[in-house]
């Protein structure tokens, strides 16, 4: 495997980052988790122009334009000869001292690594996955603006271990105001009478790349929608529950706390989202 790091392809064993780089030491950095179908970048521009607005968010000067990081990305998919594929690119605020002080760190260090993800076994897709609710709250967006993809993941590790230790596949984060914000990786929606819901921006959560092609693809398929909070007791009650992300696609979730969602199957909202999802990402308007 052949890795895009600051510039130049190395392999996987010389890509390597000093330990004094201060997202090693501290997560500071920024980063997108991008698909790639059929040789094309998904949704390129919006999970570019992310990077960009997490990066503006920490003020961390990205090194190359949105261009050069778009042609290296390509670069080395073709280095790997890959078509489909999972792409992790990374800024981190560069090597520095030991100290917080981000001053110290003259150059930011840039990586993009492709490989392939699977977060959820293929029978998965049609049983849906049973996930919990966590007790680890969300950081609140007083403390870190969501809006930043950031290196620091520890916030969603910590709910990540509690939804392994309950043997489920997914948890749901609350925010402070005791409001479901969103799962330690995806982006979370429920139907309930027709009507599909899922929280807004000011919830806490990350505006995701896949959330957006979702909302947009309920709209073409007649589908009402809204962004509003909700608290737990609503995902009990929906009809049905599925997630969005960039590795999970679009998921149905079964099962919450022990709890059967609806039929305890993909619910035909979810069905027809996750058909139309599939349809999309092999359009032209998908890159």
């Amino acid at each position: 495997m052949k890795v895009w790091l600051n510039g130049r392809l190395v392999e996987k064993r010389s890509a390597k980052l000093s330990v004094f780089d201060h997202g090693t030491l501290y997560g500071d950095g920024v980063f997108e988790g991008i698909r790639v179908y059929g040789g094309k970048i998904f949704q390129t521009k919006a999970h570019i122009d992310r990077l960009f607005r997490s990066a503006e968010v920490i003020r961390l000067a990205i090194p190359y334009t949105k261009q050069q990081l778009i042609d290296a990305t390509y670069r080395t998919l073709r280095a790997n000869r890959r078509s489909d594929a999972y792409v992790r690119m990374a800024v981190t605020r560069g090597e520095g001292t030991l100290g917080l002080n981000p001053n110290k760190c003259p150059k930011p260090s840039v990586f993009i690594i492709v490989d392939s993800i699977e977060l959820y076994p293929p029978e998965m897709y049609e049983t849906g996955m049973p996930v919990i609710v966590a007790k680890t709250i969300r950081t609140s967006p007083r403390s870190l603006n969501p809006a930043a993809k950031t290196l620091n993941y520890l916030n969603n590790i910590l709910a990540k271990i509690e939804c392994v230790n309950a043997g489920a596949s997914e948890a749901v984060m609350l925010n402070e105001h005791g409001n479901v914000a969103e799962a330690t990786g995806d982006n979370v929606f429920i139907v309930k009478d027709g009507r599909l819901i899922t929280p807004p921006a000011s919830a806490g959560i990350l505006m995701g790349v896949t959330r957006a092609v979702v909302m947009k693809l309920a709209g073409r398929l007649g589908i009402a929608m809204e962004e509003k909070d909700f608290a737990p007791d609503a995902l009990y009650a929906a009809d049905e529950c599925f997630m969005t992300g960039t590795a999970a696609e679009v998921i149905a979730v079964t099962r919450i706390d022990g709890r059967t969602i609806g039929g305890g199957q993909a619910g035909p909202v979810t069905r027809k989202l996750m058909a139309a999802f599939r349809e999309f990402i092999r359009l032209p308007e998908a890159e």
